[in-house]
């Protein structure tokens, strides 16, 4: 599957999971900046590739995610907390909610980029896909192999995948958004959290948010 992917990508392919996996903690200074704040109007500032918003644009609470596609503690979040964050809070027009591409890894990268090939209607649903079933392409021991099964189960063609994976453009506008996140926000680990413009580093349980929510939401 590799040879039609671009030399840079074959080149840091071997070993990106476990990097991926590795870069994916809380580190130290994630931890000294766990009270930064920045403009909200900054924050929310146009980039490289448009967000993609769920829940309504009047919510009190705005939330931003950056993630890696291969990072285990982001798969975590969306399986364990997500579900309930959009149900109890973006469903319900509490919270505006969008997630950041911060790839640690070319592999990472890929599968951002798959997800934006699928669509703005369909990002969320391919975002859950990979991080649902993260174990079988993100940490085998073929993982475009393993990429390329998974997203034919969305109706993508082989076609469409490759075409996806070479487009150069998207894969530098993917890696454009992670560098802004790295460079005017201060993030250097998956997931990182910018709730109303206050950044909190680390994987956020439900009951983590309600409690950072509570102060915007009327009951």
């Amino acid at each position: 599957m590799s040879d039609f992917l671009h030399p840079d990508r074959r080149r840091f392919l071997e070993g990106a999971a476990a990097f991926g996996l590795a870069s994916a903690g809380l580190g130290g200074a994630a931890l000294a900046q766990a009270n930064s704040s920045f403009p909200l109007d900054q924050l929310v500032a146009p980039g490289a590739l448009p967000d993609v918003w769920e829940g309504s644009s009047d919510a009190p609470v705005t939330m931003i995610e950056y993630a890696s596609m291969t990072c285990s503690h982001c798969a975590n979040f969306h399986a364990q907390t997500y579900p309930t964050l959009k149900k109890q809070f973006i469903e319900t027009g509490k919270v505006r909610f969008v997630l950041r591409e911060f790839p640690f890894d070319p592999l990472a990268t890929a599968g951002f980029m798959l997800a934006r090939c699928s669509g703005p209607e369909k990002r969320e649903a391919m975002i859950s896909l990979l991080f649902a079933q993260q174990k079988n392409w993100a940490f085998s021991d073929k993982p475009f192999q393993g990429l390329s099964t998974l997203v034919r189960q969305t109706g993508m063609s082989q076609d469409t995948f490759e075409t996806c994976l070479k487009d150069q453009t998207l894969y530098d506008n993917v890696n454009k958004v992670r560098d802004v996140g790295s460079q005017k926000f201060g993030v250097d680990a998956t997931p990182t959290f910018f709730i109303n413009g206050k950044k909190y580093p680390g994987d956020q349980t439900i009951e983590d948010l309600t409690k950072i929510f509570a102060p915007f939401i009327k009951s």
